[in-house]
């Protein structure tokens, strides 16, 4: 296969390809190795290469993680910093994001697949993200609350404490922009552990925020897996919350192992999304759409809109376009230049894709485009996957109610309204969902009664930082973003106070 046009750039916690050591563990402000001595090859997706050596760590080293957020929260010069310098901090993280953001597209696009393009997008958003808490850092001092004279009664908000963040390889930089920047603004500290497939860009942002005046202990970071690594944040009672964007499968064990000690718990575990496309559409304008919601980064996001339920009338040329543009969309290297579908992040995850297209085969649906590995012999020896489409589906079959997350997207037929959104809510998920009509009023309609925690009318995938993530069911607990991402970082305390007290002689 042809070598990639770019390189990671050298960084203090990435190590040469075949180094026995790395420091990519940072505890208590300092970068350092594991205890166990281990480290984990990180491999590009595009031809299974490795691109860096990072440090693998374990129990120990998470533990140390919490005991120095621990120092940091209770003790340390973090609590009285004020929330304005909080603010301050987080415009100063915004800014080497984009003074590193050429840099920053790379390390993305290298670690997780997608094109440069998707990359620097991401460090855009991740900017905004930042900008967004640090305006929000410093505007609520609480409120006053109705009382009896002679009462001052009010209602202030303080950080939760010691936040254990885990973040899942898709988006590793912009997921945990999600959870980091509201709580630098509430105040709260923090321990870090990436997905183990994907860390570059987590090293990155922990390393601006310690150039952006985050003193030692706010910050830390441990890689490693799971059960290794992972598994003390939710255990651990000196974590006061635990984040977590991932599966349900494991998002069900954080949520049982965080009750031990009664942690709040935030969780965001993905969907199953319908795109509804009702007859009066452009259908030009709706096929675009549709691809970029099913194909976007390889179909590798929690909101992808891989269920399309799409109206009896349109179904056929709607499926012949839509499979003719996903025969064409150019797989390839995502920093070569017109490449819009990158590999999957791990041959792991290909090997799941792959399953559930062989299930969707069995319970008789039919593949129009895709539903194989790529042809090209530069494509080989990385975990490419062609864009599939799927006909003759029905929500009985695991491939319509099941995420693949991948370049999968199903189509199944409607008739009625009431069809679209019995279909549109036939799921264990609620994350978000889609609705193309040109009938403004029934556009409002389904989307009010589509259960789904974000809905686009006549788009697919924007969000803001200032409007709320998060889904209905089995999508999660809690939200992400807006006014309530901030909430989810803080106590609310109410403090009473008397202004004149007299004996009240009950006990005589």
């Amino acid at each position: 296969m042809n070598q990639p046009n770019v390189t990671l750039p050298s960084a203090p916690y990435l190590a040469e390809p075949g180094s026995a050591t790395a420091t990519s563990l940072y505890i208590d402000g300092e970068w350092r190795a594991a205890r166990n001595g281990r480290v984990r090859e990180i491999l590009d997706p595009a031809d299974a290469s490795v691109l860096t050596i990072v440090s693998e760590g374990g129990r120990a080293d998470t533990e140390a993680a919490i005991a120095a957020a621990r120092r940091a929260f209770d003790s340390g010069e973090w609590r009285r910093t004020t929330a304005a310098d909080r603010g301050d901090i987080l415009h100063r993280i915004a800014d080497l994001l984009q003074r590193d953001r050429e840099e920053i597209a790379v390390m993305e696009s290298l670690d997780t697949g997608k094109t440069i393009e998707e990359g620097g997008m991401d460090v855009d958003d991740v900017t905004d993200v930042f900008r967004y808490y640090a305006g929000l850092a410093d505007k609520d001092a609480g409120r006053l609350v109705a009382a009896p004279e002679g009462v001052h009664s009010k209602v202030v908000y303080e950080p939760v404490g010691v936040c254990g963040m885990i973040t899942p390889w898709n988006y590793p930089l912009l997921q945990l922009a999600w959870k980091m920047a509201p709580a630098i603004a509430a105040g709260n500290t923090m321990v870090i552990k990436p997905s183990e497939v994907t860390p570059v860009t987590t090293a990155k942002l922990v390393e601006l925020s310690t150039e952006a005046g985050i003193p030692a202990g706010v910050v830390n970071l441990v890689m490693g897996s799971g059960p290794d690594a992972g598994a003390p944040l939710s255990e651990h009672p000196d974590v006061d919350l635990i984040s977590f964007t991932g599966g349900l499968v494991t998002g069900r064990r954080i949520m049982a192992a965080a009750s031990e000690t009664v942690k709040k718990v935030a969780l965001e575990l993905g969907g199953k999304n319908p795109n509804i496309i009702f007859p009066d559409v452009d259908l030009d304008t709706a096929v675009d759409y549709a691809l970029n919601a099913a194909f976007f980064h390889s179909g590798q996001v929690c909101s992808a809109g891989a269920r399309l339920i799409v109206h009896n009338e349109v179904h056929d040329a709607f499926t012949t376009e839509l499979a003719r543009r996903a025969e064409a969309i150019r797989i390839g290297r995502g920093q070569d230049e017109g490449v819009r579908c990158g590999p999957l992040t791990s041959a792991e995850h290909r090997a799941k894709v792959e399953k559930a297209v062989a299930r969707g085969r069995e319970e008789g649906a039919r593949i129009i485009a895709g539903g194989k590995r790529p042809d090209e012999p530069e494509l080989q020896d990385g975990y490419f996957y062609r864009p599939t489409v799927f006909v003759d589906c029905d929500r009985s079959m695991d491939i319509v109610q099941n995420e693949v997350f991948g370049p999968v997207v199903t189509v199944e037929r409607f008739e009625t309204e009431e069809q679209a959104i019995e279909l549109g809510n036939d799921t264990d998920y609620g994350l978000s969902g889609g609705v193309w009509t040109s009938d403004t009023a029934r556009g409002e309609r389904v989307a009010a009664a589509l259960r789904h925690g974000t809905v686009w009318i006549n788009d697919y995938g924007p969000y803001f930082p200032g409007a709320e993530w998060g889904g209905f069911g089995r999508s999660g607990v809690g939200r992400e973003l807006g006014l309530a991402g901030l909430d989810e970082y803080r106590e609310a305390k109410h403090i009473y106070r008397n202004l004149a007290p007299e004996p009240q002689r009950w006990f005589g």
